[in-house]
C-alpha cells in the first residue's frame, strides 16, 4: 500500500509539473521527471516535518541539490501541503515564490538555497554536524544530479562526512547519466561511482531509482542508527514517464509543444490505469 500510494503521487507530479512548464513556458522537464519517484517517496513517505511548522527543531532537513530541477520539488512541497497547490500556477512569474532555484527566503519547506551545482551537499554536511554535536536525531537527506559529482566541492564535502561519520546523512544520486548536453561518462566519467564513496568512508547501495518498493526499502534503512554516512545510487532515466523525452539530452531545458503535452498526459494517464 505504501507503494502504490508513492506510485500515485509520482503520477500527479508528473502531470503537474509538466502543466506548470507549459504554461511558464520553461523549465528542465527531463530532471524533473527523472527525479520525480524519489521525491514522492521522501514527501509521501519517509521524511519526517509538518507543514504547519516547517522550522520545527525536530524535522527531517532534505537539501535539493540539483537545485535547477524545481518543478518536481515544488510540486513535491505543494503536493506535501507547505503551499497551496493553486499557487504551483505562477511558477517562474514575476515576484512569485517559486523561482527557477529554491529560495530559502521566500518558501516554507526549502532548508536552503541551491542552484549553482555543488553547493547542496556541502551545506548538508554542515547540517548533519550540527545535528551531531547538539546529539540530535533528525535526518539529512540530499538529492544530487550525477553531472553535479563532477565538481570537487562535492568531494570535499563527502570526504569529510566520511571522516566525521555522519550517520544519519543520507545522499541520493540521481544517476540518469546525462547531463545538460551529453552523457556523463563521455564528459568527465564516475565510474567506478560506488567504489569512490565506499572509498571516502561511506556506505553504498544501488538501486532502481523509478521503482517505489527498492526506494522504500533503502530509505526505510536509511533511518536507522547509523555510524558511516549513505550513499543511495539511483539508476534513473532523464525524462522518466514520457516516452520522447527519455533519455534525451535534448530534454535537460525545453517544453513540449501541444501535441507534445497531450501525448505526454496520455502516456501518464495510461500509467495510472496500468
Amino acid at each position: 500500500m505504501r507503494a502504490d500510494h508513492v506510485r500515485e503521487r509520482a503520477n500527479w507530479m508528473r502531470r503537474r509539473l509538466l502543466a506548470m512548464i507549459v504554461e511558464a513556458g520553461q523549465g528542465h522537464p527531463g530532471g524533473d521527471l527523472s527525479a520525480t519517484d524519489i521525491l514522492a517517496t521522501l514527501y509521501f513517505d519517509i521524511l519526517r516535518f509538518d507543514p504547519a511548522q516547517p522550522q520545527a527543531p525536530g524535522r527531517d532537513r532534505f537539501v535539493m541539490s540539483k537545485g535547477h530541477c524545481t518543478g518536481a520539488l515544488y510540486s513535491a512541497l505543494a503536493g506535501a501541503g507547505f503551499f497551496p497547490e493553486a499557487e504551483l500556477d505562477t511558477y517562474l512569474r514575476p515576484e512569485s515564490r517559486l523561482n527557477g532555484h529554491p529560495n530559502r527566503t521566500y518558501l516554507p519547506g526549502v532548508e536552503t538555497n541551491t542552484g549553482p551545482l555543488g553547493h547542496g551537499l556541502p551545506v548538508a554536511v554542515g547540517i548533519a554536524i550540527a545535528a551531531q554535536i547538539d546529539q540530535a536525531d533528525y535526518r539529512v537527506f540530499v538529492l544530487t544530479g550525477d553531472g553535479e559529482l563532477q565538481e570537487g566541492s562535492m568531494w570535499e564535502a563527502a570526504m569529510l562526512a566520511g571522516h566525521r561519520g555522519l550517520g544519519q546523512l543520507t545522499v541520493i544520486v540521481d544517476r540518469n547519466r546525462l547531463q545538460q548536453g551529453a552523457r556523463t561518462e563521455d564528459t568527465n566519467a564516475l565510474e567506478p561511482l560506488a567504489d569512490k564513496w565506499r572509498a571516502f568512508g561511506w556506505d553504498v547501495a544501488e538501486v532502481n531509482g523509478h521503482d517505489p518498493v527498492a526506494l522504500l526499502q533503502r530509505l526505510d534503512a536509511a533511518c536507522l542508527p547509523r555510524s558511516r554516512p549513505l550513499c543511495i545510487i539511483a539508476n534513473t532515466r532523464k525524462g522518466k514517464g514520457v516516452s520522447f523525452m527519455e533519455d534525451q539530452a535534448g530534454w535537460h531545458h525545453g517544453v513540449p509543444n501541444a501535441a507534445q503535452y497531450a501525448q505526454a498526459l496520455a502516456e501518464l494517464d495510461a500509467e495510472l490505469v496500468a
